[in-house]
């Protein structure tokens, strides 16, 4: 993050950025600020709301968040615009959390994850057009491409015509497509899903007790349906097999792209994301009074054992942290590990955060690939329907600071990674050389005329292997009820994450708008305005 000083100069560079001509291939941004996108115009009316907060500030309030991924950047984002001063500590070198990213030796980006961006992520949306770089999204073509699992090397789109509106253009992309499931299978695929389009999402909520294998026997979808569909699906969306994934996972995607013209529609960032993405968001609170910190680990909680209010942060280093009001941004297995006894021990508190503990964090592995050579090209994320890979993209085609001409790097989400999550294997205690190896057996099947797993084919240049033990809160059935509200019983005190309670679950959707709603409560308190209630606990935490 530029100082002051440096500000000028940081605006320069974007502006030249932002002229750059878009690489070729990449399509057109597609219009998501139309009044039939109701979740886009919800997210643009919540932005304003905020916003609004700023012409009747007279005395800023001193906001400390801790955690500097997308969430708490968001927080502070919004914090700032709404005329507060938001201070944000990250334990790490740089911003980001589960979307940081660093240079290897050789110069070259190694990412925590394989981040895609949706249309139907319209808080993100909002995002990038609020801070003006909505060039920097690399828009592909609508289209959900999978791997043939049965016919090595092929590969079959669901694609979406241009011309139709939803729910006419995902009707059309997959009666058009007839590689994975028959007539009849998608005439079962369809009946149950009505429920849902009637329901909305009453309906996607109440179906979180089940998991995914629960809910198609109840509803007579035929298994194929999962085999073809549903794993792939599962393991994208929270790097989990579908038989151990809440139902409300899968539908709450396939609504958006049901009702969404442009929600299944794909964007790859053009860079990497600490600089392209987390880079802009600080600068833009900062330039209006905010702060941020790297390397400033949180030691714990300074809290009043009375009241419970939060009085201050205590650093690893010792040093002591103040503001008005606290948030906490953190992922909810570090947050767990902080919170004070005395919360956890007083009558009016401690339900709210002993529900925490049925809340755990799921692990995934991103596996980087260097090749010697070209693969067959594609310029869009795959799903691989390998028993090991969830999707992958070839970097070199489908980001602009990644190309390459002559070489393709593929990023390659590897899950499930243990028996929580539907392997047989904990893949976190291997080695990165055992991950490496299973990968490249996977990729072999995908690429039979290019790849071999001996290596007497495309070569192996370099890999990198990224764990992450604990990413997103495992979304098995039943974790709704547990999803905390960011408005807390402590006063001065407000949660921000993807796993609080909001509507885009474990995703970067779900951590921009968790943090944005996490900002309204605080603009709500120091206005004087009573915040939305804290969430109702399940039974047995009241």
């Amino acid at each position: 993050v530029p100082s002051r000083a440096s500000r000028p100069r940081a605006r320069a560079l974007r502006a030249r950025e932002r002229v750059a001509p878009p690489r070729a291939g990449d399509f057109p941004k597609p219009d998501l600020d139309v009044p039939s996108n109701a979740n886009y115009q919800e997210a643009k009316a919540l932005s304003a709301r905020i916003a609004a907060n700023a012409s009747g500030v007279t005395k800023p309030q001193r906001v400390v968040v801790v955690g500097g991924g997308l969430a708490g950047l968001s927080c502070a984002k919004y914090l700032a615009d709404a005329g507060h001063h938001p201070v944000v500590l990250e334990r790490g070198k740089v911003l980001g959390g589960k979307v940081s990213a660093w240079r290897d030796d050789d110069g070259d980006w190694i990412e925590t994850g394989l981040h895609i961006f949706f249309g139907a992520y319209p808080n993100m949306m909002n995002l990038f057009h609020e801070l003006n770089i909505e060039d920097r999204l690399q828009w592909k073509e609508h289209a959900m491409t999978f791997a043939m699992k049965d016919y090595p090397g092929e590969f079959t789109k669901f694609t979406f015509p241009k011309s139709l509106p939803a729910p006419f253009n995902m009707a059309y992309a997959i009666l058009s497509n007839d590689k994975m499931l028959s007539p009849v299978e998608k005439i079962q695929t369809g009946v149950p899903l009505v429920p849902m389009l009637l329901g909305g999402q009453d309906y996607i909520d109440a179906q979180d007790e089940l998991s995914v294998q629960q809910w198609m026997t109840k509803n007579g979808m035929p298994e194929r349906v999962r085999e073809e569909l549903f794993i792939a699906m599962g393991k994208a969306l929270d790097f989990i097999d579908s038989d151990k994934l809440s139902m409300t996972v899968i539908l709450t995607a396939m609504n958006r792209f049901i009702n969404e013209t442009h929600g299944s529609k794909t964007a790859f960032l053009d860079g990497n994301q600490p600089a392209r993405l987390c880079a802009p968001m600080a600068e833009h609170f900062v330039e209006k009074g905010g702060e941020v910190r790297t390397e400033a680990p949180l030691k714990k909680w300074l809290v009043n054992d009375t009241t419970g209010a939060v009085e201050g942060v205590e650093l690893v280093s010792g040093e002591v942290v103040t503001g008005d009001h606290y948030v906490s941004a953190m992922a909810v297995d570090a947050f767990k590990l902080t919170i004070p006894d005395v919360w956890l021990s007083n009558e009016r508190t401690k339900g709210f955060f002993q529900q925490l503990n049925e809340l755990k964090g799921i692990p995934v592995i991103n596996v980087h690939i260097w090749f010697d050579r070209k693969l067959l090209p594609y310029d869009g994320l795959v799903f691989s329907r390998s028993k090991l890979l969830s999707v992958y993209a070839d970097m070199s085609e489908c980001c602009k600071e990644y190309a390459d001409k002559n070489k393709s790097m593929l990023e390659l989400v590897f899950a499930p990674c243990d028996k929580t999550a539907g392997s047989e294997t904990n893949w976190i205690k291997a080695s990165d050389a055992e991950i490496v190896a299973a990968t490249m057996e996977e990729l072999e099947r995908l690429f039979p005329n290019e790849i071999a797993a001996d290596g007497s084919k495309a070569k192996v240049i370099k890999s990198a292997v990224v764990k992450t033990p604990r990413s997103v809160y495992a979304a098995v059935p039943g974790r709704n009820k547990y999803r905390p509200s960011q408005h807390t019983p402590i006063g001065n005190f407000t949660l921000a994450g993807d796993y609080t309670s909001q509507k885009f679950l474990g995703s970067m959707e779900g951590a921009v708008l968790s943090g944005k709603l996490a900002a309204e409560v605080v603009a709500d308190k120091a206005a004087g305005r009573a915040p939305k209630p804290v969430k109702e606990l399940a039974a047995e935490f009241r």
